[in-house]
């Protein structure tokens, strides 16, 4: 059975092993390093679905970012809070596949830091989100090749850890979308 406070993080090492638990603020505050996940829901059309964060959450507001992305509860898995997320945030549901995790470090607005070991998923789909505006107040499908040229033209629009993603990981994602067989997917 996992945690219902949803508020808490799961304080890791580099290695992903899980060292405490901490208020998910005073985390950021401190700058520790601890569980994230970050979805990415592609349509049949190889499209991705992007959210544009609510213009009241407490860092990265009003930035555009990938289709769900936040923190575990203790005890549980990334799969289960990727779905749980997913749902609360977009109004949907899918199959997610883990395909890998990465550490990254950064300075936010509001004195705030941002240290992840940020679990990235992938899920097929072809649903239109029904966002929760305290989450998301907007969100689009956009090819890749349109999302690159975004990124080169207007970082600033993005989050840091999508610009991360993108810059460092963007092989991998192209790999594991084109090796998935989306004629067979049930969208």
């Amino acid at each position: 059975m996992y945690s219902t406070n949803y508020n808490q993080v799961i304080l890791v090492d580099t290695n992903d092993n899980e060292i405490g638990v901490m208020e998910k603020l005073e985390a950021h505050e401190k700058g520790l390093l601890h569980r994230a996940f970050s979805i990415f829901v592609f349509n049949e059309n190889k499209e991705l679905l992007l959210q544009r964060r609510a213009l009241n959450k407490y860092h990265s507001a009003g930035l555009w970012t990938n289709t769900c992305c936040s923190h575990q509860a203790p005890g549980e898995t990334n799969l289960i809070a990727g779905n749980r997320r997913l749902k609360e945030e977009m109004g949907m549901s899918c199959e997610l596949m883990p395909v890998f995790h990465f550490v990254y470090k950064a300075d936010l607005e509001n004195n705030l830091t941002e240290y992840e070991l940020d679990h990235v998923m992938i899920g097929f789909s072809n649903s239109q989100p029904i966002i929760n505006t305290e989450e998301v107040c907007d969100y689009k499908w956009i090819t890749i090749e349109d999302l690159i040229y975004d990124l080169k033209e207007h970082p600033e629009h993005y989050t840091v850890w999508f610009n991360l993603i993108f810059e460092q990981h963007l092989h991998q994602l192209n790999t594991i979308i084109e090796h998935e067989s989306l004629q067979t997917r049930n969208f």
